[in-house]
């Protein structure tokens, strides 16, 4: 980030941002390290690699489907915390609020995420069709709405924050043509994924309910 934004940050309270920069470091910490310890668990099960340890299978498929649901736990607790800290951080140093209009007027050189000036002389201006080059240091952006952005800024806002709508406007950001590199899809299907997880929690107790009441009033026990 530029040296501006480091100036405005510092006005924040530091404590919070330092709770939810610990937190989200160990969650993400938990995440990774279970996750790919219950992936390699279960591959070594399948691969009968437990029988050189005397391990029965049942029991490493069991640790390994503990492990990966203790990561995706921590995945979703993770995207939760990251994009509470950006939108708190975008509300404090940029444009963008939580709900309804913009307080301040966004001029045509000001990035809405670090408030910090666009400097568009000599530097590449992309729009949402034309978002794949990364040999540009600090390129501007614009998106659909014609509102520009630090490129690392609103990848940072729309990966890492997951937000999909302008720090500005709240116009909605078409991820298909905004990032076209195939290395970065695997994020945006991650949080997807994460999304999936997070209703599926939720909903499964009440569908549960359901299912057991319906099994009863028709005696299908």
């Amino acid at each position: 980030m530029k040296s501006g934004m480091h100036g405005k940050i510092e006005n924040m309270d530091s404590s919070e941002i330092q709770w939810q920069k610990e937190h989200e470091e160990m969650h993400r910490k938990h995440a990774n390290h279970d996750g790919v310890i219950g992936y390699f668990i279960m591959m070594l099960t399948l691969l009968g690699l437990n029988t050189i340890f005397g391990l029965k299978a049942n029991d490493c498929l069991d640790a390994g489907i503990l492990f990966l649901c203790y990561g995706l736990y921590y995945g979703v607790l993770i995207k939760d915390l990251a994009e509470i800290a950006s939108e708190k951080m975008a509300c404090k140093i940029g444009y963008f609020t939580s709900d309804g209009l913009p307080k301040k007027v966004l001029e045509n050189n000001i990035c809405a995420i670090c408030g910090d000036k666009l400097n568009l002389t000599g530097q590449l201006l992309r729009t949402d069709k034309d978002f794949d080059d990364e040999n540009d240091v600090e390129a501007v952006h614009a998106l659909s709405c014609q509102h520009l952005f630090h490129e690392y800024c609103l990848r940072g806002f729309v990966i890492v924050g997951k937000m999909a709508t302008c720090p500005y406007c709240k116009e909605k950001i078409n991820y298909s043509t905004t990032f076209k590199n195939p290395w970065e899809k695997p994020h945006l299907l991650y949080g997807q994924f994460l999304d999936w997880v997070r209703y599926l929690v939720v909903w499964q107790p009440l569908i549960v309910i359901i299912v057991q009441g319906v099994t009863k009033f028709f005696g299908l026990e």
